[in-house]
């Protein structure tokens, strides 16, 4: 194959480098030798018949090592193919012979059998070369003068230029003496796999260049190469030179390799990792992996390349500090990705996360139950241990450690020990997990806490009753700082993709915080009272405490009010759902717009991934925000703050990041086609067609 006078050559090292080769400019096959011997090569090729091994008559030359060298042989300044110089060295083997019946005194019995000694050794040199599909055998013959014959030494070499070959092939060389005295000497070497490859990088973006000759076609793929499993192809081009591929830096991770082939018959495919060992592919490998649960009980890690971790389950108390791991009294448990596991739970809980670490170092932790049940709660986890005998222990997981419930200490767990071993005696406790040694238990804490703020509060009220008829001007504002602004979640239920992806927007508002409500943690009220008798109570509550009806446009919300907007009503033959309070609540949220009273009490959303904002009605957008997810999440977020709360400098942005991080993974997982969820990867590359 054609190439440039300079080869970029990615199998001399990790990171490409410019190799400079040399150049030949003579179009035939030439021999040379080191100083001291002759050399002459043979017109044209020769059969390759090695033949047997045969007893050497006396002094022999013979070759003991074959080296190679990669050279251009150039027909045109920039016509060149790569071609592989070959060198021989040469050596003497076996000794001169005596003669049988010598004179006394030393004296040779015929002067004529001392003219070998004399004369010097020749050697007819075979080099074979077989590259697929080609295959030749060149003949050299060698003189050496008598002074340098030396038994057993090296006399020199004889340096063959060359064999052509192509790029990234797989080259064979043997060489041997007509006739053949000892085994044939061989050598196998494999050519640079890209030698037209560089790999570039351009702030936010990396170059694959391949300098390859105009109207060259070739095939290009990125593939992900793991440990456990098939290679997983990411992305495949057929291709015409030169090109230059653009990939994101954050497409990077250790295992992704290039693979690359001419679009020839029975071509060789050449393949290399150039990031394996880069450190920003390792960053862009943890920020990519995530932990996905498998209803009911079962997860898996969720990452493009192998990585050596192990997991374990800890619990998250609301506003208590970290998550604390619960070992023991369970294992930390070693992982394989993209592999299904199973929790060794009998229930699930929303303060139950999963921690994954590698090398001892936490690097990944997702509460996976907080999407169906909702934001943690107040438990308090009781930690039940058995011991010989059937000895029963129980204490309860506090930030400092595990509080015994009968003890004398000054924690909350201490305090309420008696009635929180009440409340597991009488069955108010869930439990998550047992086998013989033990047993994990979860017991609301709600009515302790109220027990005790209703103490405090009524000393507050005594102790500042002139303060309190001042705040109570400011009653709504009040009720926006202690229970958070409450928000009403209206969206179209188009499919289980999309509902999980709204419980997930539900679940990082309340950590904002918001009360939040939508009809997804409803259901019992929805069955019992109806769709639109169930909207119109909670839509009067949260307009009366002075919150905002948030409705989120989807695909199918847009398309019901594209019915309203052109019948008038409810189009009689559509069939909604019985849970639908979107389609129930347009009877109500549609006047409210067409006569001017939205602003201030509505604020419309929808996925920029899902939507395009011009899908959205003009009533709508004309009236109120309409926002984009997660693109303007800060404003989205000041919206349903209100104009009076006060806010801490970066506060907003650090809340509308955690959010955004919340919402990644199942917005991807809503974005994927039903087949791809099993790898939980999507092909993201706009490479070559990014313009």
């Amino acid at each position: 194959m054609p190439v440039r006078w300079f080869l970029l050559s990615l199998a001399l090292g990790p990171s490409p480098v410019v190799l400079s080769l040399e150049r030949l400019m003579e179009p035939r096959d030439a021999a040379r030798c080191s100083p001291g011997l002759s050399c002459h090569l043979w017109d044209g090729d020769v059969l390759c018949l090695p033949g047997a091994v045969e007893p050497a008559p006396g002094p022999v030359l013979v070759p003991t090592r074959l080296q190679t060298e990669l050279v251009l042989r150039c027909h045109e300044e920039t016509d060149c193919n790569l071609c592989v110089r070959v060198s021989v060295h040469l050596a003497v083997r076996g000794h001169w012979e005596e003669p049988d019946n010598e004179e006394p005194f030393g004296r040779a019995a015929d002067p004529e059998l001392e003219e070998p000694r004399n004369a010097s050794l020749q050697a007819q040199v075979v080099l074979s070369f077989q590259a697929y599909p080609t295959a030749r055998c060149v003949l050299l013959e060698v003189q050496v003068p008598t002074a340098l014959v030396q038994p057993g030494q090296s006399v020199g070499s004889v340096t063959f230029d060359c064999f052509e070959a192509a790029l990234g092939a797989e080259v064979r060389i043997w060489s041997y003496t007509q006739p053949r005295y000892q085994a044939e000497l061989n050598f196998i070497q494999r050519l640079p796999a890209l030698p037209w490859l560089n790999v570039s990088a351009d702030g936010e973006d990396v170059h694959l260049v391949l300098d390859v000759p105009e109207e060259q076609h070739f095939g290009l793929s990125l593939y992900w190469n793991q440990a456990q499993g098939p290679t997983k192809p990411w992305w495949h081009r057929n291709l015409t030179g030169p090109q230059t591929i653009t990939l994101n830096h954050t497409d990077l991770v250790p295992c992704l390799c290039i693979q690359v082939w001419p679009l020839e018959p029975d071509s060789v495919r050449t393949s290399i990792c150039p990031f394996t060992n880069d450190t920003r592919a390792h960053r862009n490998l943890w920020r990519r992996a995530r932990l996905q649960l498998l209803p009911p009980r079962g997860w898996r890690l969720v990452s493009p390349c192998s990585l050596p971790t192990e997991a374990t389950l800890c619990w998250q108390a609301p506003g208590r500090g970290s998550c604390q791991p619960l070992v023991p009294p369970l294992t930390r448990e070693n992982v394989t990705v993209n592999e299904a596991l199973e929790f060794p739970l009998l229930n699930g809980h929303p303060n139950l996360c999963v921690q994954v670490s590698s090398w001892e170092k936490l690097q990944l932790q997702e509460c996976l139950w907080s999407e169906s049940l909702g934001p943690p709660k107040d438990d308090m986890l009781l930690v039940e241990t058995r011991g010989p005998q059937d000895n029963r222990s129980i204490c309860a997981l506090e930030p400092s450690g595990c509080t015994p419930l009968l003890s004398g200490a000054s924690t909350r767990a201490a305090r309420l020990g008696e009635q929180l071993l009440q409340d597991l005696q009488s069955g108010q406790c869930l439990q998550l997990w047992k086998n013989d040694l033990g047993a994990l238990w979860a017991c609301p804490m709600d009515k302790y806490t109220h027990q005790r703020w209703a103490l405090v509060w009524l000393a507050c009220l005594l102790f500042a009753a002139v303060l309190f008829l001042l705040l109570l001007l400011k009653k709504n504002h009040v009720k926006a700082a202690a229970r958070g602004r409450a928000a009403l979640l209206l969206y179209s239920a188009d499919d289980a993709g999309f509902e999980r992806l709204v419980g997930t927007l539900a679940s990082a508002l309340c950590q904002l915080p918001l009360r939040v409500v939508v009809d997804l943690w409803s259901r019992r009220e929805l069955s019992a009272q109806g769709s639109l008798a169930w909207f119109h109570a909670q839509r009067l509550q949260i307009l009366q405490e002075g919150g905002m009806v948030i409705l989120l446009f989807s695909p199918g919300a847009v398309a019901l009010c594209q019915e309203w907007l052109q019948d008038g009503t409810s189009a009689s033959g559509a069939q909604h759902r019985p849970h639908d309070a979107f389609a129930a609540s347009l009877s109500c949220v549609l006047p409210d717009f067409l006569q001017g009273r939205a602003p201030g009490r509505y604020v419309g959303a929808y996925f920029d991934s899902l939507l395009h904002p011009d899908a959205v009605p003009a009533l709508f957008r004309a009236a109120v925000p309409v926002l984009a997810l997660p693109s303007q999440l800060p404003d989205f977020l000041r919206t349903l703050r209100g104009p009076g709360a006060a806010a801490r400098p970066g506060g907003l942005r650090n809340r509308a990041q955690q959010v955004s991080r919340a919402l990644q993974p199942a917005l991807d997982s809503c974005l994927q086609p039903p087949g791809a969820r099993e790898t939980g990867l999507e092909m993201g590359l706009e490479a070559g067609d990014r313009t």
